[in-house]
């Protein structure tokens, strides 16, 4: 019996052009530069440690909102899903932000009425 081929290689990730998700579409429709300019005063950084974007951060605090997804969750997620990367601003060989970094930036911005209607 014949068996199928399967494995990376197959895909072709490189050689082919990818498709838009509904992400990247809402993403090119928000101007995100005035939601920038809000967050830049923020620095969510554990001690010790260089501070995540606010921006990025942020986004990526959008998606289990929209995807009802725990920290757990969204923090697996954001290592896995190309269109949560990508969304979030984050390329593909870089590290995301744990679970802890996440809860540690949304109460960074509860602390400063920046959670109004979100969370």
């Amino acid at each position: 019996m014949a068996q199928r081929s399967i494995g990376q290689e197959q895909f072709g990730f490189a050689s082919r052009e990818r498709s838009m998700s509904s992400l990247d579409t809402l993403s090119s429709l928000i101007d995100w530069r005035s939601v920038g300019a809000l967050l830049d005063p923020l620095h969510p950084a554990a001690k010790a440690e260089p501070a995540w974007p606010p921006l990025a951060m942020f986004r990526a605090l959008l998606l289990p909102i929209w995807y009802d997804l725990s920290d757990v969750k969204l923090a697996e997620a954001l290592d896995d899903r190309a269109s949560f990367r990508r969304f979030s601003g984050f390329a593909a060989n870089e590290t995301t932000p744990e679970r802890t970094a996440l809860v540690g930036f949304r109460k960074l911005l509860i602390a400063h009425n920046l959670d109004r209607g979100l969370f």
